[in-house]
Formats: structure tokens, C-alpha cells, sequence
């Protein structure tokens, strides 16, 4: 007999700054695609640039996530700075927390930098879901509205991405509700 878990609350981690960033666009199409889905609750978009990481509402907005996806670009093959800086304000924030990737940038796609965010994630003790969306070329992938070009392949993409986050976000917050995280 199955059960239907409770909705969980989703963080969607922006990971550029940069003035002229094509990290919105990304987002608002991911976000678009995790806000009617049955099994999340809430869909909380975090702007490190519109944030101070010295006050405690980002440590509050990941700490009160069941899952996070992170958004990054690619920047010289690896991942912005700023999103380092962000990661590594916070350490029992993450723990035991599903963490999902969405890249972009050039021929890999963002890829290598996703590849390197799984090693810091790891040290923080949260779990990076192997199901990833990654577009290679960026801006080319997407038309002058914001609108992937391939939006039956990165749909199918992001919501088997949401389908096994949505398993680990519901494993561990049963985990951390029956045990503190050690």
C-alpha cells in the first residue's frame, strides 16, 4: 500500500549575480514547471543578489527548505563565486537535505560545474540527486521569450529531476523528524 507524503517546500538557489545575468530566465522556466506540482508546497526563490548573507534570512529561507535545486551557470569551468560564498555561509542548514542542479553554460553545459558543487554538497553532509537539466549553449537553448527551445525534452527533464528529489525530500525529513542528524 502506498501513502501520499505531505507536499515539501522547495528552495530554488540562484546562482549568478552578475549584471546581466541569464540566471532569471533559467529560473523563472524551472519555477514554472515546480509550482503545480502536487507534491510541493511552497517554491521559495532565493536572489543571492538581493540578499545580505551576513543577516540570518538566508540561513532561514535553506533551513526551512525540505529540497533545494540549485541554478548555475558555468564560469570558466567551474561555478560562480558568489554561489560559493553563499554555500559556505551555512552548514547545518544543509545537512540532510536533497540538493538538485540546473546548469547552463557553453559546450558542457554547466556541467562541470555541477560536478564541483556535488563535492562541496557532500562535505556538507546534504545529498545531490544524480537526475540533473543542463543546457548546453545557454542562451541559444532558449527563445527570445524566455521559453526553452526543446520544451518537451527539458520538461521531461526537470520533472524526473522534481520526481526524485521529491523521494529523498520526503526520506530524510522523515529521517530528521525521527532523529537528530549526527
Amino acid at each position: 500500500m502506498s501513502h501520499s507524503p505531505a507536499p515539501y517546500r522547495l528552495a530554488v538557489l540562484m546562482g549568478s549575480v552578475r549584471e546581466g545575468r541569464f540566471c532569471p530566465t533559467v529560473t523563472r522556466w524551472f519555477v514554472d514547471q515546480a509550482v503545480n506540482r502536487p507534491d510541493i508546497a511552497t517554491v521559495d526563490v532565493i536572489d543571492p543578489a538581493e540578499l545580505t548573507l551576513e543577516d540570518e534570512e538566508f540561513g532561514k529561507r535553506i533551513g526551512a527548505a525540505d529540497a533545494i535545486v540549485v541554478i548555475t551557470p558555468e564560469y570558466n569551468h567551474g561555478y560562480p563565486g558568489p554561489l560559493k560564498t553563499a554555500i559556505d555561509s551555512l552548514l547545518p542548514e544543509w545537512q540532510a537535505k536533497p540538493v538538485g542542479f540546473v546548469s547552463y553554460g557553453g559546450v558542457s553545459g554547466g556541467l562541470r560545474a555541477v560536478e564541483q558543487l556535488r563535492a562541496v554538497f557532500a562535505e556538507l553532509h546534504a545529498v545531490t540527486v544524480r537526475e540533473t537539466v543542463s543546457f548546453h549553449g545557454g542562451y541559444a537553448r532558449f527563445d527570445d521569450d524566455g521559453n526553452p527551445l526543446d520544451l518537451d525534452r527539458v520538461n521531461q527533464a526537470a520533472g524526473a529531476l522534481l520526481d526524485q528529489l521529491g523521494w529523498w525530500a520526503e526520506t530524510l525529513r522523515a529521517g530528521r523528524a525521527a532523529r537528530a542528524y549526527v
